[in-house]
């Protein structure tokens, strides 16, 4: 369960320290000792009884941003047979730990909700504090819970337990039970039975059985432990060949000083190489675009468009020679290329240069011309949808490569590691998508819908080409004009317009051999009938590529097989009508779930590294659960991921995840639960105890 090895350095260092340690903590031992002489559960004043019963906790029930003494003070002022009762219920040894202290704490919180008026945002009865109630009632059987003390115990001595955060009641059960364990070799230290013997005072209750000297003892650990580890270390000083360096931490060692400078000076030699290999690598080509007629030096400066790497064979066939740089910012490459022109005795000549790096660029005056020559000729032909006669320009352009834009690929494996969705449900949705071509994706608020369907359509088409994709949102006035073709009002009248879908399948249509994507946010918002209009019929699997009239241009049209439509459908929105029937049964639906147990999701909640976000994690995926079992909601109103995602080690902090909880979550389940106050308030508390479980 845990190193017993370890267990007895920490004791060993407890013992060290037990002296001076004592002065600060010994009033726990009071605390017990005062509690249980001034305790009585039926005293006529229960108020007064129990502040006079807990005058010694200090800071055991109240310290900074944390209140429970307080609000049960506050509590009984207002209702102090309720608050009685409260103890008589959690004092009860018959009944189980965890349902008295979920009862403790819900009862809290009625109280508070009935008396306060509104100035106590929580009840603060932690399970910290309830641990401290029964400590101080039962002090040989409870020891007080606090999840920073019992993390950093389970740590110190190697615990296979370490407790996690949101886990309230099986982190007060399990640390118990370690507790114990650990207390069963406390007991058997003779000199730690010596010190406390000879510490303790008449006010002091005695710790027969070591509790409260186990609760000390990871309290020590979580504050001191580390800070007296290092204390005791001794640095070594120098000797010999080997340097020793300390920076108030554990010391490092360096073998042999002269290695020091050595490395120094290896290093430098190091950034001095990559400096040069970045400045000074192989020769680059301008690609020009759009020139309209002459090659200024500022139409080259202004036009460039990409700059490609030329290998020394590709240069060779220039006659060129000498070195340049690859500039892939080409923001960068406007602002600092530069065209140096001179005469000499034979003809005109010139060198482009860098301005920033002051070096000088082997394109030749006659290199560059020839590619800008070749550039512009062929431009401005197109533009006058001109012929070009033969021009022979080799060797200086035949190496240049066509201008070809290059898309980020995109794998089945990116749209897991993104989407966060099992691979078995990928392989039903592309199944599902190329056999009817038209897919909904339904589900919950935050599942991702928007973000997986465009991913989608990036994993089939194997690359991310924005080209291939539109994607519009249905409103209530979305019409059929807007959609496939219509008259829009012009300055002189009216003109038949072509609509988004329209273009899209032309788009599609005229590139047979691509897949293509028409994505629909929110699609049943719109009114599908009249919105598709005759394309109803076109959009079917086996009608695709059949030719129709369309209304107003009395034109024939299809949509084409390699056009794909996929929709979302918030189902969790009441206010929307069921999607038309017709147009139903022509697309595949695909329910969307939380993809809080994907293995994605898995990945980066780990990445995050940050228990507080596992505990609210662990506490949606139980509320997900209530969700869907309640009747009047169902999976369709399950809480999403996507509420989540898209932070970092740095950027998820607890002000981001409480904004998250009390501004999205919560307000959602006052929508779903609008006649059960009662369970929203239930599960508040339940948020709650992830930022505060102490």
């Amino acid at each position: 369960m845990f190193d017993q090895g370890k267990l007895a350095e920490v004791i060993s260092v407890y013992k060290e320290n037990f002296s001076e340690h004592w002065k600060e903590e010994k009033y726990k031992w009071e605390a017990i000792g005062h509690f249980q002489k001034y305790w009585d559960i039926h005293a006529e004043n229960f108020r007064n009884m129990f502040l006079k019963a807990t005058d010694k906790t200090y800071n055991l029930l109240a310290s900074m941003n944390h209140y429970p003494r307080n609000m049960i003070k506050s509590l009984s002022g207002a209702d102090p047979e309720a608050v009685r009762g409260m103890f008589l219920h959690l004092f009860d040894e018959s009944k189980d730990l965890a349902e008295r202290m979920e009862q403790f704490q819900a009862s809290a919180d009625d109280l508070r909700v009935k008396y306060d008026g509104g100035s106590w945002s929580q009840h603060y009865q932690t399970p910290n504090a309830i641990t401290t109630y029964l400590w101080l009632r039962y002090p040989d059987k409870y020891y007080i819970y606090k999840y920073s003390e019992v993390k950093a115990f389970a740590k110190a001595i190697d615990s296979d337990f370490v407790p996690r955060r949101g886990g309230a009641v099986y982190n007060v059960k399990e640390s118990f039970k370690l507790y114990d364990k650990v207390r069963e070799i406390i007991v058997k230290d003779q000199e730690l039975d010596h010190l406390l013997k000879e510490s303790l005072e008449d006010c002091c209750y005695h710790d027969p059985k070591k509790i409260t000297v186990t609760i000390d003892m990871g309290f020590f650990v979580s504050r001191f432990y580390e800070q007296k580890i290092q204390d005791a270390e001794t640095i070594r000083p120098q000797t010999g060949d080997s340097l020793y360096l300390s920076a108030g931490e554990k010391t490092s060692m360096v073998q042999n000083a002269s290695m020091v400078q050595e490395s120094i000076d290896t290093d430098y030699g190091k950034l001095q190489s990559k400096a040069r290999f970045k400045k000074w690598m192989n020769p680059v080509i301008i690609a020009l675009r759009e020139l309209g007629g002459s090659a200024s030096v500022q139409d080259v400066r202004d036009k460039i468009v990409e700059l490609y790497e030329i290998s020394e064979e590709e240069l060779s066939k220039t006659n060129q020679s000498g070195t340049s740089v690859i500039m892939n910012d080409i923001d960068w490459a406007r602002n600092y290329l530069n065209y140096e022109g001179f005469l000499d005795q034979d003809s005109p000549r010139g060198i482009w240069t860098l301005s920033q790096l002051g070096e000088k660029i082997v394109l030749s005056d006659q290199l560059a011309g020839m590619i800008i020559a070749k550039w512009v000729r062929i431009l401005a032909a197109k533009r006058d949808n001109k012929i070009l006669p033969e021009i022979n320009l080799k060797p200086y352009y035949e190496f240049l490569p066509e201008k070809k834009i290059v898309n980020e690929p995109y794998t089945k494996a990116d749209f897991l590691d993104q989407v966060y969705m099992s691979e078995e449900n990928y392989d039903i949705l592309t199944a599902l998508l190329k056999h009817k071509k038209n897919l909904i994706l339904q589900g919950a608020p935050g599942v991702g819908k928007t973000f997986s369907a465009k991913r989608l359509a990036y994993a089939m088409m194997g690359e991310k080409d924005e080209s291939r994709i539109e994607l519009i949102q249905f409103h209530q006035s979305y019409s059929y004009e807007d959609f496939i073709m219509g008259y829009k009002p012009q300055e002189d009248g009216f003109k038949l317009t072509n609509g988004i879908f329209y273009r899209a399948c032309i788009n599609a249509g005229n590139h047979p051999d691509q897949d293509y994507f028409f994505i629909i946010d929110e699609i049943n918002r719109g009114n599908m009938s009249k919105i598709f209009g005759e394309l109803l019929m076109l959009i079917e699997k086996d009608y695709r590529g059949t030719k129709a009239s369309l209304a107003y241009s009395g034109t024939l049209f299809s949509v084409p097989p390699n056009l794909y439509l996929i929709g979302m459908m918030n189902t969790a929105d009441r206010s929307l009508a069921m999607i038309d029937y017709a147009l139903r049964r022509r697309f595949s639906f695909f329910e969307m779930e939380p993809g809080f147990h994907s293995d994605g999701f898995q990945s980066y909640q780990s990445s995050l590294q940050n228990e507080t976000f596992q505990a609210l994690i662990q506490q949606v995926t139980d509320l997900n659960r209530e969700i869907k079992k309640d009747d009047s909601l169902g999976s369709g109103f399950q809480i999403g991921h996507s509420y989540f995602c898209g932070q970092s080690k740095d950027s998820c902090t607890e002000e981001w995840m409480k904004s998250v909880v009390y501004y999205d979550i919560i307000p959602m389940l006052r929508e779903y639960w609008f006649d059960d106050q009662q369970k929203v308030q239930q599960w508040e508390n339940h948020f709650s105890g992830v930022f505060n479980d102490e």
